[in-house]
């Protein structure tokens, strides 16, 4: 046997330059001091989320490193029209060794936002995981014990046209509207809050065309293809699918989530969702129905609006642009109400359709508007008279 040749390969030198090399008294740790945290100790959730998006007013000393063909570079603050305070500064000349210029630190008020729901990678498999594995329960046990056979057929038709339906809002909402806004939030704190309402909608629309399906297997004569030929053409959700693209074709991201959670989601979602489907179903023997609807309203009520609050909060309070910001929004309320308002009147009809049928239709929008009335109260925003158009 002949001997193989060693070949002749570069080998790597360390010179204890490269990135990482240097050795700090916390380089072991996993937790951080870069950053505030909004207790006394910093969470895990913000150990993961807090600056992992630079920006060249806190650390990226050399100024975005990537860009648009425009010229614009990373996540330009005027994509809304919103302030917060620091906005107004210019973006430091920054160059290594050039520190932070002398701005406070942080260096503007976007920063300060945290997400009350904690939300991060792990939580949002989690917590998504559990929603569906308990619906799959649900489901499943409704086939082994019939339960889709109790209920009455002119329910198994509006199910199919209208509960059907909604998944198009679902769909189109966490699609075009909030993960559009995800990539033109200005910090990771909100990517993550806004991506994470993304998926909410986008599962909720997959949880219900997967319902269509197997109530196309298990009930017989069920139309799974009735929900397309509604949201096309049906003048009762004409309204909805309207204010539903008018939605998506948002431009400023904090225009598009205040206009989705504070003003759509009480007045229509919810009305629809809570005032009619969930108070029907049961008397027309369908209690399959309502887990799906109740999980989606459990994403909105309980995580969604309780971030959106968070969000917007501090920016009417802003210490610099507290007056600025409440214009603005009122101007989005002037301008949404109407529009939401018209769109869940012209659902009316459906309330007329089940055979058991739900509340009256003013009484669940007399609801709404006493929600939406609390919502921006808590936000400190003023009731607009077009709500009571």
């Amino acid at each position: 046997m002949t001997a193989t040749q060693e070949r002749s390969v570069p080998k790597p030198v360390f010179t204890d330059a490269e990135a990482g090399a240097r050795e700090f008294p916390d380089s072991n740790l996993r937790h951080f001091n870069y950053y505030k945290p909004r207790k006394r100790k910093q969470s895990h959730y913000e150990d993961v989320t807090v600056e992992v998006q630079p920006d060249p007013r806190h650390y990226l000393s050399q100024g975005w490193l990537y860009g648009f063909a425009d010229g614009k570079g990373g996540y330009p603050l005027e994509w809304t029209v919103l302030k917060a305070w620091g906005s107004d500064r210019p973006v430091p000349e920054r160059y290594p060794g050039s520190g932070g210029q002398g701005y406070e630190w942080p260096a503007h008020g976007w920063h300060e936002f945290r997400d009350p729901n904690e939300e991060w990678e792990q939580s949002i498999y989690r917590n998504n995981s559990n929603v569906v594995r308990q619906l799959n329960q649900n489901i499943e046990a409704a086939r082994q014990s019939k339960a889709f056979e109790q209920w009455n057929r002119n329910w198994v038709q509006f199910v199919a046209q209208h509960v059907g339906a909604w998944m198009h809002v679902d769909h189109g909402l966490g699609l075009y509207l909030f993960a559009n806004a995800n990539r033109r939030a200005p910090t990771n704190m909100h990517n993550t809050a806004i991506s994470v309402n993304s998926m909410h909608r986008i599962r909720s629309a997959q949880d219900l065309a997967l319902y269509n399906l197997t109530l196309s297997e298990e009930i017989e004569d069920f139309d799974g293809a009735a929900h397309l030929e509604t949201w096309a053409s049906d003048p009762a959700w004409q309204g909805v699918r309207e204010t539903a693209e008018q939605l998506t074709a948002i431009w400023d991201w904090a225009e598009a989530v205040f206009a989705a959670n504070v003003v759509f989601e009480p007045l229509v979602g919810e009305l629809f969702r809570s005032n009619l489907v969930q108070q029907a179903a049961p008397g027309n023997g369908d209690f399959v129905t309502p887990t799906l609807i109740g999980a989606a309203e459990y994403d909105y009520a309980e995580r969604d609006l309780r971030y959106t609050k968070a969000m917007f909060q501090p920016l009417v309070s802003d210490k610099e642009f507290a007056q600025h910001n409440t214009e603005i929004m009122q101007s989005w309320l002037e301008t949404w109400v109407p529009r939401c308002l018209s769109a869940a009147r012209t659902l009316q009809p459906l309330w007329s359709q089940p055979d058991a049928k739900p509340p009256r239709f003013e009484d669940g929008l007399d609801r709404a508007k006493s929600r939406f009335g609390g919502i921006l109260a808590d936000l400190g925003l003023r009731i607009p008279k077009e709500l009571n158009q």
